[in-house]
């Protein structure tokens, strides 16, 4: 997507898609029931692409992947407001952001667009599109998700203390969303999704 599409442009039209906001702590299984749910569910469902400064890497695509910019191309257009939200990693040193156009293009063509966020970015994309669909993915319990992250085997014991933190507080803030939908099992919980969309698709 070029430079220019990629700024932040008011709406020329009805906006006849829907936007459905999809969170939950990391482990939770966001990833893999995402892409169930876009091979499953008879809705024009369509992934908002992420921004990032972070360095492409092989085998990605730039606005498939995410759209890489430089990190003066995204500080502005953060200074524009071109962002429905944006965070630094911190220990990483990169930005992300969900970029206005490109979702509200996807809307007005009649797109369902989903975007994978956290709790604060949710809340900043609620300031301005608050009709939106929002989903929280369960994992059931903080314990059941840290057997979850300790059966991976990817981090160390410092790492994991740290996401159990995060995923403290993310699932408090989960009684804020419309819909919780718990993860025990990949099929059911995109069943459950598609279900509740279908279900918005006819109110």
């Amino acid at each position: 997507m070029s430079q220019q599409n990629l700024n932040n442009q008011p709406p020329t039209s009805a906006q006849s898609g829907k936007l459905i906001i999809i969170s939950g702590p990391s482990g939770v299984g966001k990833t893999t029931v995402l892409k169930s749910l876009f091979q499953t569910c008879e809705l024009p469902l369509v992934a908002s692409i992420s921004a990032t400064t972070r360095p492409q890497r092989t085998g990605e695509t730039d606005g498939v992947s995410y759209y890489y910019l430089s990190p003066e191309q995204f500080e502005e257009h953060r200074e524009n407001g071109d962002f429905l939200e944006c965070c630094e990693v911190f220990g990483y040193g990169h930005w992300y952001g969900t970029l206005q156009a490109p979702v509200t293009t996807g809307l007005q063509a009649g797109k369902w667009v989903i975007l994978e966020v956290d709790v604060e970015g949710a809340a900043k994309v609620l300031k301005h599109h608050p009709d939106a669909i929002t989903i929280f993915i369960h994992p059931g319990s903080l314990e059941e998700l840290e057997q979850r992250l300790r059966g991976r085997g990817t981090e160390s014991e410092e790492v994991l203390q740290k996401r159990l933190a995060v995923a403290k507080r993310e699932l408090d803030a989960s009684s804020s969303y419309q819909h919780i939908v718990t993860n025990q099992s990949v099929q059911q919980t995109v069943n459950d999704i598609c279900r509740l969309l279908q279900q918005a698709e006819k109110n």
